[in-house]
């Protein structure tokens, strides 16, 4: 048996894996997606004509895509500080990323509930201050959903942004310096663009893994903010409606193969790799 052959046998149980659990259920969906109630695209039609559908694709793309924006414009600052600061500051800040990285979403989300509800210790404070008269709504809204996406997913960010920040070479911002650019012009020109693959691959990671999220948008968001994943469930669970929950998982399946790729082109425009 040739080096070649016995690499195709060492790679089968990650080729079984992968066959038994993604592309069966992908294929199952498919196919139910297509075949109910009869063959066609009947089910993708329902999706794209009706406005319920349509509006609970684009709370999903503008969350998601609000998750990735605040991620990203609290992480870097983070990530920056982690890589320019003292080695006992870093572990701080290292570990008050992980810290909540290692707990269960469900009791994340669940502590947020607690905290923002009417009589949480937020409105508690406020009124008790003298700064508001009646308890503010900071849950079940729009507001709650990307506060508990946003610190649910945040070191998804943070993370490859140290990374790829940890590994910049100094002299090039230094450099920048010296050949007359001021410190904002050489952060924009020549240290912003060298993050731009960290960046890039965390902001992917958020968008996609939030485009599926359920359990933070099910805890602290209102009947507004049903994210695509929701209604999956909501359509298998009180309906028993498999062919469109089916057409709806596939739908968000191609959405998030399409950006990958998008975004996986644009790292290698940059000569960068994901």
């Amino acid at each position: 048996m040739s080096f070649k052959d016995r690499n195709i046998w060492l790679l089968m149980p990650a080729l079984l894996l992968i066959g038994i659990c993604f592309l069966y259920p992908v294929s199952w969906l498919l196919q139910r997606s297509v075949s109910e109630p009869v063959w066609g695209l009947q089910n993708y039609f329902t999706i794209f004509s009706k406005t319920i559908y349509l509006g609970v694709l684009w709370n999903t793309v503008a969350i998601a895509g609000a998750t990735t924006i605040l991620c990203a414009l609290i992480g870097f600052p983070v990530a920056y500080s982690m890589v320019h600061s003292s080695p006992w500051v870093r572990k701080i800040l290292i570990f008050s990323v992980l810290i909540p990285f290692w707990t269960s979403i469900l009791v994340r989300s669940f502590a947020w509930l607690v905290i923002l509800q009417r009589g949480g210790i937020i409105n508690d404070v406020l009124i008790g201050v003298g700064m508001m008269a009646e308890p503010l709504d900071l849950v079940y809204n729009r507001f709650g959903v990307l506060l508990g996406m946003v610190q649910v997913l945040l070191p998804f960010v943070v993370f490859p942004l140290f990374s790829v920040m940890a590994r910049i070479d100094g002299s090039f911002v230094r450099a920048a310096n010296n050949l007359g650019a001021t410190p904002i012009r050489a952060f924009f020109r020549v240290y912003l663009p060298l993050c731009l693959p960290g960046l890039l691959t965390g902001a992917m990671l958020v968008f996609i893994i939030a485009l599926g999220y359920f359990i933070t948008p099910a805890l602290l968001g209102g009947r507004g903010d049903i994210m695509i994943a929701q209604l999956i469930f909501e359509r298998i669970d009180e309906f028993g409606d498999w062919p469109l929950a089916s057409a709806l998982a596939i739908v968000l399946l191609v959405g998030t193969g399409l950006l990958f790729l998008l975004i996986n082109a644009l790292l290698k425009i940059r000569g960068g790799r994901i």
